[in-house]
């Protein structure tokens, strides 16, 4: 285990104050006890944090932003640069969450070598696990079997967990992308790394032209644990998509052709070329990139942009290619209402435009609302819950000064007096919640009010 601590941890003057400090008491573990300590991050927070009119808010933001770094992040520098990113309550590292879980911190890699070593280390690390097994969507730190053995389907010591998932090699290419495109350093961009790209779109291609290569199976009580038709899942109509077994949720899906994690693909892999072509001057490989993205895209438009019952053009959820979809959407990310955030299209694009209008009201049949709040949630849970992580995918994806301030003002009530985020509530009731320890949603409220600070310093006034 590497720890790297500073000298001088500042404390948040906006949570310092006495009268303050005693109704929203300091929840980061004591200073001796966090695994991985950045000033930059600890300044930001510092500075950030003052700004805030609220100050229940900015004792969120105080504890949530670093949860990730506190408690989750075990790094090395031993050998060869190794970070390794539990998601808090399960000790195992997903490539989408540990992504996503450090994904805020970009903005200040410039400005910290620390943090950028942990980039570079978890890159690594992304990559050694796709070469271990490129469909497994979950690891372990070290080479053993654990909790899912059992499963039918090829298991491999050191993988924790063998669901397909197509975003989980895409948070892999947007996080390469994302530290390159910050820093222009191509130190952790060597033969490895190459290889684990190859890995990579060999995979996506298999999944395109369905080879049946991959197959999964689990004895378990939830249908959406397990796939169908003896582990290959349901069948498609070849166009240009790519099946994806799972949701970012992990449950099963419906139909192969997940339409938010195609778009989530066609994005990293247009931003990959720019890589490819800068650093190994493989235009080979990059056009290549470029030319299935194009193709991607394409096969959206032909087969995701579907007439609602309501009239209106969305994007359906999920399709099969032989007209059969699935009007939905789920909080995970991935999600139809995250598209404009993943840069797949504008906030403004009229057809994200009727697509939010639906899955952010009855028309989605994950969309709930009580007296506690409103929002999306998902299968994975179950009904009436909602997830705070859709709540903050809406702000962030809003330009609404109104809608943004109701989501804070969820948020602010729905932590049941915990001073962190968790993975879902139930509608009337927030002390009735999942997930105590939940590093991806915790950093993704931090981002919310580091991208406001930055484009909406304005809302942070409010009283919410």
């Amino acid at each position: 285990m590497g720890y790297i601590f500073s000298k001088n941890l500042p404390i948040p003057r906006k949570i310092a104050s006495s009268s303050l400090a005693m109704k929203y008491p300091c929840q980061r573990p004591a200073f001796e006890k966090r695994l991985f300590v950045s000033n930059t991050i600890d300044d930001a927070i510092n500075r950030i944090s003052t700004s805030i009119a609220n100050p229940e808010i900015a004792w969120l933001f105080s504890n949530c932003l670093p949860n990730t770094l506190d408690t989750t992040v075990y790094y090395s520098n031993k050998d060869k640069e190794d970070t390794f990113v539990i998601t808090g309550d399960i000790d195992a590292m997903w490539l989408r969450d540990s992504a996503a879980q450090i994904w805020p911190y970009l903005r200040f890699v410039k400005d910290d070598s620390a943090l950028s070593s942990l980039f570079r280390g978890l890159i690594n690390r992304q990559a050694r696990c796709i070469l271990l097994d490129p469909y497994a969507n979950a690891f372990y730190r070290e080479p053993h079997l654990g909790k899912w053995k059992d499963d039918l389907t090829e298991m491999k010591p050191g993988v924790h967990e063998r669901k397909w998932e197509i975003d989980s090699l895409c948070y892999f290419l947007r996080l390469s992308h994302g530290y390159w495109s910050a820093t222009n350093d191509k130190s952790c961009f060597g033969g490895r790394w190459k290889s684990a790209l190859i890995a990579t779109l060999n995979t996506i291609k298999e999944q395109q032209h369905f080879d049946r290569s991959y197959v999964f199976q689990r004895q378990s009580p939830r249908s959406s644990d397990t796939l169908s038709m003896d582990g290959v899942a349901n069948p498609s109509k070849r166009c240009g998509l790519v099946r994806s077994a799972f949701r970012p949720s992990d449950d099963a899906c419906l139909l192969p052709f997940l339409i938010p994690s195609n778009s989530f693909l066609s994005v990293t892999l247009n931003h990959i070329s720019e890589l490819i072509d800068q650093v190994y001057q493989d235009t080979m490989i990059a056009g290549g990139c470029r030319e299935l993205a194009k193709e991607i895209e394409q096969a959206i438009r032909n087969e995701a942009m579907q007439q609602h019952p309501t009239g209106k053009t969305v994007y359906a959820y999920e399709v099969d290619g032989f007209g059969g979809r699935v009007f939905m959407d789920d909080a995970n990310i991935p999600s139809l209402l995250s598209l404009p955030y993943l840069g797949f299209c504008s906030k403004n694009d009229p057809v994200y435009q009727n697509t939010r209008a639906a899955i952010l009201g009855p028309d989605n049949p994950y969309f709930f609302k009580g007296s506690a709040g409103e929002g999306i949630g998902g299968p994975h849970i179950g009904m009436d819950y909602i997830w705070p992580m859709a709540i903050i995918m809406r702000a962030l994806t809003s330009d609404d000064d109104e809608e943004i301030l109701q989501c804070l003002r969820i948020l602010k009530t729905t932590h049941a007096g915990t001073g962190f985020m968790h993975e879902s509530f139930h509608k009337n009731d927030p002390k009735e919640f999942t997930r105590p320890w939940f590093g991806w949603v915790n950093s993704l409220f931090g981002e919310l009010i580091l991208t406001l600070y930055e484009e909406r310093p304005h809302l942070l006034d409010q009283a919410v």
